[in-house]
């Protein structure tokens, strides 16, 4: 699956897009919508937190430095405690840091907005809409053409890399 970004115009421009999108069978949970805040969005779907923040990214970088920090300070532990207490300790010490990192990094990561469409801010305060699609990789030529073709006042604004299975 890629990710790939249009700009609509204006809120009528987003529902034709959406339901063209619909009627070719791209399910609502593969498309956000990101709006200026208090912008009435109706039946579309809107972007959720994972989209607006970076929680995901966060996470990820908690539990890589908890569970580096938790093998680390398991190692010296066990130095100093000499080979009597074996791996156990060191895996929970580990698995222990590596998660309250992660919840740690997560509400961290809630209260910032996605680096990835900072570069959007500008656009959507102006009141466009930014529209996200989750499309394979196959269906991103034919879906670019049909949204500019039908709406030529949406902007296409490029693709994300690959997201991991299950996005």
């Amino acid at each position: 699956m890629r990710r790939i970004y249009f700009l609509a115009p204006d809120i009528e421009t987003t529902h034709k897009i959406v339901e063209e999108l619909r009627s070719k069978g791209i399910e609502d949970h593969h498309m956000h919508i990101l709006a200026k805040r208090d912008t009435p969005l109706g039946d579309l779907p809107e972007a959720g937190v994972s989209i607006k923040t970076d929680f995901i990214p966060a996470v990820e970088r908690g539990a890589v430095l908890g569970g580096t920090t938790g093998l680390l300070a398991g190692l010296v532990g066990l130095r100093f405690a000499g080979f009597a207490i074996a791996g156990g300790p060191v895996l929970g010490i580990l698995m222990a840091s590596a998660t309250i990192a992660s919840l740690a990094a997560g509400l961290i990561g809630m209260s910032v907005g996605n680096s990835r469409l900072k570069k959007f801010e500008e656009e959507i305060e102006q009141g466009k809409l930014l529209v996200l699609l989750d499309i394979p990789k196959d269906q991103i030529e034919d879906i670019k053409q049909s949204v500019i073709k039908h709406h030529p006042d949406a902007e296409f604004e490029g693709l994300e890399p690959i997201l991991p299975p299950g996005y």
